[in-house]
C-alpha cells in the first residue's frame, strides 16, 4: 500500500475504479426511475387531493372521496415523516415476512425510493396546482371541461413549470440518499465504498473518491436541469403578432424587469 495520501487515491482507482464506476451506473439508474415514477405517483396524488367536494355532490360520492382523501394523506405523511433507511428495512424485509413477497435488489430499491419521492412530489405538486389562478379552473369549467380534462390540459401544464425545481432537487436528493440502500444489500456507490474500505481499510481514502463521483453527478444533474428550466421559461423576448390590420400592435415586447420602469416596460 502506497505511503503517501495521493498514491493510496491512484491505487484504489487503478484496482477499484470499474467497482466504483459500477456503482455510480447503479445510483443513477435507480435515482432517475425512481424519480420519474415518484413524480407520477406525486401527479396522481395531487390530482385527487384537489378535487373539489361541493355540497350539492351525491354523498357516496362524498363519502369517497373524503376516505380515498384520508388515506393519501396517511400516506404522504407516513413516508415524509419516516427516515428512507427504516422504509427500506420495513418493505424490503417485511414484505418478506409478512407477505411471503421476496423482492430481487432492482425492485426493492425502485419501489423504495419511488413511493418515498411520490410522497413528496404528492405535496409539491398540490402546491403547484393551488398556485394557479383559480379564475382559469372556472373559465375551464365555463366551457364544459371536467376535472381532469382541466388540470390536464389547462392547471398541470402550468403547475409543471412552477415545479420542475423542485422536481430537479427531488432527483439530487435521490441521487444521495439511494446511499441508504446498502442497508438492504444495494450494491450502488456507497455499497461499493464500504466493500473497499473494509477491504483495504482505507476509509478516508475511499471516502473521498466517493464524495467525489457524488458531487459529479450532482453537479452534472443541477446543469442539465437549469438548462431545461430555462426552455421552459421561453425567452424573455417574443414578437406580438396580430390578425387585426387595424390594431397596430405587431412589434417586439419583453417581460419587465424588477429594475425596469413599468410605464417603460409597457411601451
Amino acid at each position: 500500500m502506497p505511503a503517501t495520501f495521493g498514491a493510496r487515491i491512484l491505487y484504489i482507482l487503478q484496482m477499484y475504479g470499474m467497482s466504483y464506476l459500477s456503482g455510480a451506473g447503479t445510483t443513477l439508474i435507480i435515482a432517475l426511475i425512481s424519480t420519474a415514477v415518484g413524480c407520477l405517483i406525486g401527479f396522481a396524488v395531487g390530482i385527487v387531493q384537489t378535487i373539489p367536494i361541493n355540497k350539492t355532490d351525491p354523498l357516496l360520492k362524498r363519502g369517497f372521496l373524503r376516505v380515498v382523501r384520508a388515506l393519501l394523506t396517511a400516506y404522504v405523511e407516513l413516508f415524509r415523516g419516516t427516515p428512507m433507511m427504516i422504509q427500506a428495512v420495513f418493505i424490503y424485509y417485511g414484505s418478506a415476512q409478512l407477505f411471503n413477497l421476496y423482492m430481487d435488489m432492482w425492485t426493492a430499491a425502485l419501489v423504495i425510493v419511488s413511493i418515498n419521492t411520490g410522497a413528496y412530489m404528492a405535496e409539491t405538486v398540490r402546491g403547484g396546482i393551488l398556485s394557479i389562478d383559480a379564475g382559469q379552473t372556472e373559465g375551464a369549467k365555463a366551457i364544459g371541461m371536467t376535472h381532469l380534462q382541466t388540470m390536464l390540459y389547462v392547471i398541470l401544464p402550468q403547475a409543471l413549470r412552477n415545479i420542475m425545481p423542485q422536481i430537479g432537487n427531488n432527483l439530487i436528493i435521490n441521487i444521495k440518499d439511494t446511499c441508504v440502500l446498502s442497508v438492504i444489500g444495494t450494491v450502488e456507490l456507497f455499497f461499493t465504498h464500504k466493500t473497499v474500505a473494509g477491504a483495504l481499510y482505507t476509509y478516508f481514502e475511499s471516502a473521498t473518491v466517493t464524495m467525489v463521483i457524488y458531487l459529479i453527478m450532482t453537479l452534472a444533474c443541477s446543469i442539465i436541469l437549469r438548462k431545461i428550466e430555462k426552455r421552459m421559461d421561453g425567452p424573455d423576448n417574443f414578437d406580438l403578432a396580430t390578425t387585426d390590420t387595424l390594431a397596430h400592435t405587431s412589434g417586439m415586447a419583453r417581460y419587465a424587469e424588477s429594475n425596469d420602469d413599468p410605464q417603460e416596460a409597457r411601451r
